[in-house]
């Protein structure tokens, strides 16, 4: 079976990633290449180094719709069998050239939607027309959780057409000797400049608004002056935050690590996982501190509401505030011995077997092979 996921750019976003985590665990018997509307960032470079074949249309923006026979050839010439798309412009223009090129089964995953805000953008009437009139052109929309199913319910999108195939971590990846752990943990906090005895907090995201990531920075003034904070990602806040971080007085305190495709190296480094986001649709971040062995305080995570509470007993929802957060790091650090760095990892809970991607990738290869058939 011949597959091409569409994308609209390959940087190193929670989407993006999931992708490539997918491509290493579909079945054997589907064969997948990977287009890009635009931005072949990290992603697509980690894809070609796995071997799969990376398309880039080259794409202007939301509106050059001169790409879309482009887009439609290019299906076309490839002689798919299924067309997955990725985020929402990736959603419209692909699932529309799918349909020009003649592909019969056309899946579209649906990452980051709320009622009001997709892909943290507000949802105007003009954006939610566009995002229907695309949606009856495909056969399938994956939701990565309830909340997202019940979102597309109350647009309009009948059930029968959307499947519930959560977002999933490699949880192989982050299971690993003690010995071989406290190596890394030692070697990592040594190349993000941390110093002995430091107390790391750690976040996972891109550094846009919608992580509050201020929320941390804000709780770290008032945590021990041994405490430090690692953001994991990059984005357009990134100046923002130094400057806070300069103005609260704990400019020295945050490592900003960028684009990193270690990140299970660098949660060895960290001492608690916090995730202050209120606009999570399944959130990835929390189950990979989960899988790491880490507790983790956190404002949203749909993944974890969906299971029953004693699937990750370490795993806590608080406030998304600067006050909550302060008290909530500050209970988790204090009576731990930190200076030892090999502190062990809490046991991995329920949550993380749940949505470990063999599982996952099985359930999304089993949707492939139905509706090839159909």
């Amino acid at each position: 079976m011949r597959i091409l996921h569409i994308v609209t750019g390959l940087a190193s976003g929670g989407a993006e990633r999931q992708l490539q985590l997918l491509l290493r665990h579909l079945p054997a018997h589907q064969h997948c290449e990977v287009l890009a509307l635009t931005n072949p960032g990290a992603v697509a470079a980690g894809l070609r180094a796995e071997g799969v074949t990376v398309h880039h249309l080259g794409m202007r923006g939301n509106r050059d719709v001169a790409a879309l026979p482009r887009l439609a050839r290019r299906v076309r010439a490839g002689r798919y069998d299924l067309v997955h798309t990725h985020l929402y412009r990736a959603g419209l223009y692909g699932r529309t050239a799918a349909r020009l090129a003649g592909v019969r089964a056309v899946v579209a995953t649906e990452h980051s939607l709320h009622p009001g805000v997709i892909e943290g953008r507000p949802v105007t009437r003009g954006v939610k027309g566009l995002y229907l009139a695309a949606e009856r052109l495909g056969t399938t929309t994956v939701a990565v959780s309830r909340q997202v199913a019940r979102t597309l319910h109350a647009w309009g999108v009948p059930p029968a057409r959307v499947e519930l195939i959560p977002n999933g971590i490699d949880a192989a990846r982050y299971r690993r000797p003690p010995a071989e752990r406290a190596a890394t943990r030692a070697r990592v906090r040594a190349g993000l400049g941390l110093p002995p005895g430091s107390r790391v907090v750690g976040g996972i995201g891109r550094l846009v608004p919608g992580k509050r990531f201020h929320v941390l920075l804000e709780a770290l003034a008032g945590l021990d002056a041994s405490a430090r904070l690692v953001l994991v990602g990059e984005g357009p806040e990134r100046s923002a935050l130094e400057r806070l971080a300069a103005g609260l007085g704990v400019r020295d305190r945050l490592v900003l690590t960028g684009e990193r495709d270690d990140v299970p190296d660098l949660l060895t480094a960290l001492d608690v996982l916090a995730a202050p986001s209120t606009e999570e649709t399944f959130g990835l971040g929390v189950l990979e501190g989960l899988a790491a062995g880490l507790p983790v305080r956190h404002s949203s995570c749909p993944a974890l509401d969906e299971l029953p509470p004693g699937a990750a007993p370490r795993a806590r929802r608080i406030p998304s505030e600067a006050a909550a957060y302060t008290a909530a790091l500050r209970e988790l650090l204090d009576p731990r011995d930190l200076d030892d760095p090999t502190t062990d990892p809490l046991p991995r809970p329920a949550a993380v077997g749940h949505y470990d991607i063999v599982r996952v990738a099985a359930d999304l290869g089993a949707l492939y092979d139905r509706l090839a058939r159909a």
